[in-house]
């Protein structure tokens, strides 16, 4: 084959979501940080598969169309620094297709190249041994072997991509040493090969088809917690016939709880509350597209996940938009002057558009966004690029500490630039600390850590483990006050008991001339996060 149209790119495109979407676990699973919320997988499956669905909506053939609306619904669908950078390649790919009904495989090469110069630009500090160094590579060696081999088919074009871009992966380790002492590869660079992966098994031929659901032990908690997911799906023709509501019903009631399902001629209707809402997502697009999907965190079933006001009437100087996972989370950062908090943290990251509701939802000049996380960061900026109609100020906040300093020091008597100055030093001034669980053996920097070890995370240094959650916690909390410590802000999650808390606050109140401010944020996966001023 030597010419690419809008309904073989259509078919690779299937073949690559399906792909990724089959491994997104051993994905995930090549997380450096043996934390419970390593989502480069699933991050990055779900950025995709928007893309494909609006491809799907749109019902056309015609390759400018196909590359145009993939594009949109990529950025739109992106999730975490991984799905950003994956919409960015495919953004590139679409600026070099234009009006094009056709490509040969040298036009084929050169937009997959024009997609990584677009990556690394989306980044404002490139690191190599990355996405970015794989899509980079491989596409560089490709374009080079086409030169060399001017007849070569898209097949055989495929064929020396892929092999380029496992061997760059493979090389990621020598690249960033942090993989090679955890023994891993980029969780990123894996992602974007099996994309790739998808692409080539489809042009020979052999189309990935979405794999069966795999088996998921029943959800601990039967109290209304975690995420309540809710989606409209329309079925497919391929898929229609071979949807079972007995099954579906099962599989979901093994991922979450307090369910509601209603099954239509033309689709289902689904409401359950889980703490895997990207797992449930990948069991139902099985049978075909998303109409509507919402994702919100829920402490209570009694009480609403998302804590917002209508927006005013009137058009006001300032909003705020922070995100944050935890029902006490939410609440705080409410108390603090934010118009919406955007469901989501470390283990749910929002989607571009997620975000993009939210400044739609705040009428308001200029909009303060805190992504509180280093991982929105890049859909927070995206967010701001696609909002035309407002002032959208993204403040890079890495953590919850840094986000409530900031919402702290903001004064809707200043103006812009001198609450944009306040807040960003207010944040400067903060130190970050957070205790979670070891989901797996691993080595980090030169530290034996062991499945179920509890971690004292500084910053990104993991800098001490117990199997006793307390203990790390005050190991932590030494680490990070000092003399020049005034405040310290501890936030106790769902896995952290009064007990423990109090615990920990006696602690610092015995040891330390600070001021304490304890606040139950009922964030997940975190027993404690610490803040300290």
């Amino acid at each position: 084959m030597d010419k690419l149209n809008g309904s073989i790119f259509k078919g690779m495109l299937t073949s690559a979501a399906n792909h990724l979407n089959n491994h997104k676990k051993d994905v995930d699973a090549l997380n450096v940080f043996p934390v419970p919320d390593g989502d480069t997988g699933t991050n990055m499956s779900l950025t995709f598969t928007n893309g494909i669905n609006e491809v799907n909506k749109s019902g056309s053939d015609q390759l400018p169309v196909i590359a145009k609306t993939l594009s949109r619904g990529l950025l739109m669908g992106a999730r975490g620094n991984s799905g950003v950078i994956l919409s960015q390649i495919f953004r590139g790919f679409y600026q070099a297709v234009g009006s094009q009904e056709e490509m040969d495989v040298r036009q084929f090469s050169d937009a997959l190249q024009n997609g990584s110069k677009l990556a690394y630009k989306a980044v404002m500090r490139p690191v190599e041994g990355t996405i970015l160094t794989v899509v980079r590579e491989s596409t560089d060696a490709a374009s080079k072997f086409l030169e060399e081999n001017p007849s070569l088919s898209l097949e055989e074009y495929m064929d020396v991509l892929v092999r380029e871009a496992e061997a760059s992966l493979q090389r990621t380790p020598d690249l960033l040493p942090v993989l090679k002492e955890a023994h891993v590869v980029d969780s990123g660079g894996a992602g974007l090969v099996k994309v790739f992966e998808g692409f080539k098994l489809d042009l020979e031929g052999k189309p990935v088809q979405a794999g069966e659901a795999e088996e998921v032990k029943e959800v601990k908690n039967d109290h209304a917690s975690g995420y309540r997911t809710e989606f409209i799906l329309d079925f497919d023709g391929k898929h229609a016939k071979s949807f079972n509501e007995d099954r579906f019903r099962k599989s979901l009631e093994q991922l979450g709880n307090k369910l509601t399902l209603i099954v239509e001629e033309t689709g289902v209707r689904v409401r359950v509350n889980t703490m895997t809402p990207g797992e449930v997502l990948m069991l139902a697009e099985r049978y075909g597209g998303f109409r509507r999907i919402q994702i919100e965190n829920v402490q209570d079933e009694m009480n609403p996940s998302i804590i917002e006001e209508e927006a005013p009437k009137e058009l006001k100087e300032y909003g705020i938009i922070a995100v944050a996972a935890g029902r006490g989370l939410e609440k705080l950062f409410k108390d603090y002057r934010a118009d919406v908090v955007v469901s989501g943290g470390q283990t749910m990251n929002p989607s571009t558009e997620d975000i993009v509701s939210a400044i739609r939802k705040v009428n308001a000049k200029h909009i303060f966004v805190l992504p509180n996380n280093g991982n929105i960061i890049m859909a927070a900026n995206q967010a701001a690029e696609v909002t035309e109609d407002k002032d959208i100020i993204v403040l890079p906040t890495k953590s919850v500490p840094e986000g409530l300093s900031a919402c702290i020091n903001f004064n809707p008597d200043e103006d812009v630039d001198t609450n944009k100055s306040a807040m960003e030093e207010a944040v400067a001034n903060v130190k970050t600390g957070s205790v979670t669980y070891a989901v797996k053996d691993t080595t980090v920097e030169g530290r034996e850590i062991h499945a179920g070890d509890f971690m004292a995370i500084m910053g990104k240094e993991i800098i001490y483990t117990s199997r006793d959650k307390v203990d790390a916690t005050k190991e932590l909390i030494s680490h990070m006050c000092d003399e020049d410590s005034e405040i310290v802000t501890l936030i106790s999650g769902e896995e952290a008991s009064e007990e423990e808390t109090s615990a920990v606050q006696s602690y610092i109140e015995d040891n330390f001339d600070v001021d304490v401010d304890v606040q139950n944020g009922g964030q997940p996966v975190y027993s404690f996060i610490i803040g300290v001023e």
